[in-house]
């Protein structure tokens, strides 16, 4: 059963989002963790593959878009199968994705934004149904 970490940012933003994203897949990758970035459409998942070559000067992430290499130790991914990856999946879709069961942590990443906060609300609805421990985390200004 895997365990739900909701991301509360402080802003409106939806790129703030993918910002956070970003540094939440180098802290997994570096403690050893396959991540699957499951993005809302290939627009989103461009802008995050450009994030993660960019973020930051000193630092490579080996990812890689699942069509392509699904079995890179970061994945971006959009509706497919996240492939052999099943330790970090990093929700950046409005729905709960159909096969978040098979990861052992989730993190959903939240702004105000008003349709970003009600599809969350409606994920943590999904996933208190499933009966998965639920954690939130208020972060200061990122």
């Amino acid at each position: 059963m895997p365990q739900v970490d909701f991301y509360i940012l402080p802003s409106a933003d939806p790129a703030t989002r993918l910002a956070f994203a970003c540094k939440l897949t180098e802290k997994a990758w570096r403690l050893g963790h396959r991540i699957y970035l499951h993005c809302q459409d290939a627009a989103q998942r461009d802008a995050l593959d450009e994030r993660l070559w960019s973020f930051k000067d000193e630092a490579f992430l080996p990812h890689g878009a699942t069509e392509e290499d699904a079995d890179a130790p970061i994945a971006l991914g959009l509706g497919d199968d996240p492939g052999s990856h099943h330790d970090l999946l990093i929700n950046l879709a409005l729905v709960v994705p159909p096969f978040c069961e098979r990861f052992e942590r989730i993190a959903e990443l939240v702004v105000s934004e008003p349709a970003i906060r009600q599809a969350s609300r409606t994920n943590y609805r999904v996933y208190r149904e499933r009966g998965y421990p639920l954690q939130d985390h208020r972060l200061p200004r990122i």
